[in-house]
């Protein structure tokens, strides 16, 4: 059986008829109208890089026609209105529908802005060629058009790219679901059924090694199930009978009679998937810099050059031609081409930086985000921590050394796949300790371990194995205290009912978290972190960390939560995770920043990764996001700059100086300034590879 990725309901996948197959997955659906959903996104993205090929294409043939052209300047202009015309009308129909929404809005826009440029310089090349007599001016503006056109559609397919990968994201969360449970039937039998058919109240099965499959409470049996996906914490959690659990979680051992009590959306991880789609369809787009310039520029652009076109009609007495000439020209030449490379050029380069630095932007409005974010959040468990258990401290008694301590706690854990045990076994591993083989092992739920280790009987395990098995604990209680006190789990080592030590285990901090935290600070934002662990151990991880403020015991809504609290203070939030636990987190929050060592989910729902798991480089991000987002208003000013100041040349200043013949040049000017302007902006992007942290 396969989930409808778009509806949620079950489909056999060996008599589906209808499936789709993106990004090398196979998806099966129910119906039609689910198939054309989800194919929609992809099919936009094709559509897309269709169109910008096609437009890029049919530029570079204009402008050789344009400089270079062979043939005579009318033949030449026959040519041009030939390969123009389709990028104008049927690659570029798109901002044409944009000018229809603006309208509605009332707000200018960029999609104004180009439609309105490009339209005006092929409309008075159109007439130019066809009737060359129309304008003083024998000049052609079509590869303005041209250009314009594709530099802006090459960057909206990468921002198409970006989206079908956050809903990529969703879709992976998803699968996670198992699909099949095992159910006790009325008459005690065990009968496997599709997960959508089990109700509230239902018996379920679920042996060592299976997924819970959905959110029960345990009626029989006792287990370690592996969370970490749900809480991020890396030791399995100790469940009996009464316990709740949670779906899609793992059972690690033994094997579990579970009672339904959530099931179909309202499982935690149906609500989880709910979140990180709201989050992200929730999200309003980020306004870019470019259309706030132009909902105030092209009213006054129109309004300049429908002012100079009638004071020449009306006042100059030169004629019709020369008036919509001028029109045409303020038009034309308040649009320049360097704008449609202004963002793209510094983000190209930014982000080119940012890999080198080992940090990935997913997307130009994240990079632009990112240079306002004040508060960072961390997740604990594989964020700010290693993730998984290590051995902290070996503490003898008078009847054993270190070695023999952590050679006894190993040998007895030999066969164990508890990480609390594989962590012993790396470590005495890892110091090239010799292990004898165990006898008569037993895992003792709950307690820790019991085994037979050169005649020895061998416990290892919490206060209540060695206190029950008739151990003293009196002489190393204070150690165990302070161990406890540190977060640490401190598991006690009995030889023949006599304590020989403690052996402690403990997620650590990863190294660059301290200065991450110091360098964040040095740029005035606040840190904060969240996890699903107890209080205790969050606060020795804060600790070490440098962290002052930290929320301990949230589950995934709950981080989300706090995420939404901080924003609604006014603060931006960055929020950094590594787990599924952390997508809906990483969603809500302004920008997600995933650690590249995490699951796929954190990778895909946040907006920026972490290549090289350094978390450094979180604070590397946010000081290239500023500077990047300094080049990018930088290159906008310089995008305008040159044509704003030849906007009176268009509107005609210069006219009774030179006459009015003095348009005969106007195109070769409006080149120049696109040419001047651009290689402006690509000049003073390039300089951000010069960027550098003192910090990594």
């Amino acid at each position: 059986m396969a989930k409808d990725p778009i509806c949620g309901m079950y489909v056999d996948e060996a008599t589906a008829e209808l499936k789709g197959q993106v990004r090398g997955g196979t998806y099966y659906f129910c119906s039609e109208s689910c198939l054309h959903e989800f194919l929609a996104p992809e099919k936009e993205l094709r559509k897309l890089k269709i169109e910008v090929l096609a437009s890029a294409l049919l530029s570079i043939p204009i402008l050789l026609f344009t400089y270079i052209s062979p043939l005579p300047a009318q033949s030449s202009n026959y040519v041009l209105f030939t390969l123009d015309s389709p990028i104008q009308f049927i690659i570029g129909w798109r901002f044409y529908r944009g000018v229809y929404d603006s309208l509605k809005n009332r707000m200018g826009n960029m999609d104004v802005l180009i439609a309105l440029g490009t339209s005006a310089a092929w409309a008075y090349s159109t007439v130019v060629t066809f009737a060359p007599g129309f304008s003083p001016s024998s000049g052609v503006y079509f590869d303005t058009s041209a250009i314009i056109i594709t530099l802006i559609l090459a960057g909206r397919y990468l921002e198409h790219v970006t989206k079908s990968r956050a809903s990529a994201a969703v879709r992976k969360l998803a699968e996670l679901q198992p699909t099949v449970a095992h159910r006790i039937d009325e008459d005690g039998a065990e009968v496997d059924v599709p997960i959508e058919q089990v109700q509230v109240g239902d018996v379920l099965v679920v042996r060592a090694g299976e997924k819970i499959p959905v959110d029960a409470i345990i009626v029989e049996g006792r287990s370690a199930i592996d969370e970490s996906m749900i809480t991020g914490e890396s030791i399995p959690a100790e469940k009996s009978a009464g316990d709740e659990v949670i779906g899609a979680t793992i059972n690690r051992s033994g094997l579990l009679k579970l009672k339904a009590d959530k099931v179909g959306q309202d499982t935690t991880l149906s609500q989880i998937v709910k979140l990180v789609e709201e989050a992200q369809v929730g999200k309003a787009p980020i306004q870019r810099l470019a259309d706030r310039i132009a909902s105030y520029f092209v009213p006054v652009v129109i309004a300049a050059a429908a002012v100079a076109s009638l004071s020449w009609y009306f006042f100059g007495h030169i004629g019709f031609g020369f008036s919509m000439l001028v029109f045409v020209s303020v038009v034309v030449i308040s649009c320049p081409c360097a704008l449609g490379i202004a963002t793209p050029a510094a983000l190209l380069v930014g982000t080119s930086k940012g890999a080198q630095s080992g940090v990935l932007f997913k997307g130009g409005e994240y990079l632009e985000l990112a240079s306002k974010v004040d508060t960072v959040v961390f997740d604990k468990t594989g964020t700010l921590t290693t993730g998984k258990p290590s051995v902290t401290d070996l503490i003898p008694t008078d009847l054993l050394s270190s070695d023999e301590l952590l050679r006894l706690a190993a040998s007895v854990e030999r066969g164990s796949e508890h990480p609390l045990g594989e962590a012993i076994v790396n470590e005495a591993k890892s110091r090239s300790v010799g292990l004898s083989e165990p006898q008569d092992f037993e895992a003792i739920a709950g307690k820790g371990v019991k085994a037979k280790v050169d005649g020895m009987t061998v416990l290892l395990g919490n206060r209540r194995l060695i206190t029950e098995s008739g151990g003293d604990l009196s002489m190393v209680e204070p150690e165990l205290a302070k161990l406890e006190e540190k977060g640490k789990t401190a598991m006690i080592v009995s030889l023949d009912g006599k304590v020989g030590g403690i052996v402690a285990v403990a997620d650590t901090v990863k190294p660059s978290a301290k200065a991450t935290v110091d360098a964040l600070r040095g740029m005035g934002v606040q840190v904060v972190m969240l996890t699903g662990d107890n209080s205790r151990t969050a606060a020795a991880i804060a600790e070490k960390a440098g962290i002052d403020q930290f929320v301990a015991e949230v589950l995934p809504q709950q981080k989300e939560e706090k995420i939404e609290s901080l924003q609604r203070e006014g603060r931006v939030v960055a929020m950094v995770g590594d787990g599924i636990n952390d997508a809906p987190a990483l969603a809500k929050a302004d920008v997600g920043i995933a650690i590249g060592s995490g699951t796929d989910i954190a990778k895909e729902t946040g907006g920026i990764v972490l290549i090289k798991d350094d978390l450094r480089n979180v604070a590397t991000a946010i000081k290239l996001s500023r500077k990047t987002l300094s080049k990018i208003k930088q290159n906008l000013f310089w995008a305008f700059a040159y044509n704003v100041v030849l906007i009176p040349v268009a509107a005609g200043a210069l006219v009774p100086v030179f006459g009015v013949h003095v348009y005969t040049v106007l195109p070769f000017l409006a080149a120049g300034a696109m040419a001047i302007s651009s290689v402006t902006v690509l000049s003073n992007s390039l300089l951000l590879f010069r960027f550098r942290t003192d910090f990594t």
